[in-house]
């Protein structure tokens, strides 16, 4: 009798423990309203600015603004990876300009790059639930100044620049929920324990 009475309350508080857990499908949802997955054929930009310093970072997303909004114009109707390859590299000097002006406007040091290939490098990025790994992707990379600050990226074809993907959090940093986790384990752990002595 004992053992029915323990088996009826573990299975009363599993019931109350999921019951409270938000629905795995919702949250499913939510997540692909944060982020998209990149197909394997695309062209990123990414902008290395000078450095972490606040005025730094503000010029990286001056320039960030003006290529990002006329390059998106280039490729908005164009449904082919080898057209948007073939145009981004015709107008890589329109870049170059659209960078410089942007610098002198914002009375930035003009010391900068602006290259286009298929082996750019990328850091891990966790953006929402999905991970977008590490490696070498086919992009646009300016740099500005020593490009020691933090980076900002985007996909630009196909069009997914309305999404900011260097907004997530690092891989590194997501790990530090973990803790909580185990916690939260050996409270219930202590629990089932505590109910088996009372039986």
């Amino acid at each position: 009798m004992k053992k029915i009475i323990f088996f009826a309350l573990i299975l009363f508080i599993i019931y109350f423990y999921f019951s409270g857990q938000p629905d795995s499908n919702r949250s499913a949802a939510g997540a692909d309203d944060e982020y998209q997955v990149i197909p394997d054929e695309a062209i990123r930009l990414r902008i290395l600015a000078n450095s972490d310093d606040e005025k730094d970072q503000s010029v990286k997303r001056l320039v960030r603004d003006e290529v990002n909004k006329e390059v998106s114009k280039w490729v908005k109707d164009l449904d082919d990876i080898d057209k948007a390859r073939h145009l981004i590299q015709q107008r890589l000097p329109k870049i170059e300009s659209i960078v410089d002006k942007t610098l002198q406007k914002a009375h930035a040091a003009s010391q900068y790059t602006v290259k286009y290939g298929k082996n750019v490098t990328f850091p891990t990025k966790l953006y929402g639930s999905y991970v977008y790994p590490a490696g070498e992707y086919e992009a646009i990379l300016i740099t500005l100044g020593k490009g020691e600050g933090a980076n900002w990226w985007c996909v630009l074809f196909p069009p997914l620049c309305f999404l900011d993907f260097s907004n997530g959090i690092s891989v590194a940093e997501a790990g530090t929920d973990e803790p909580e986790e185990e916690e939260e384990m050996t409270v219930k752990f202590f629990l089932f324990e505590w109910l088996e002595k009372l039986f």
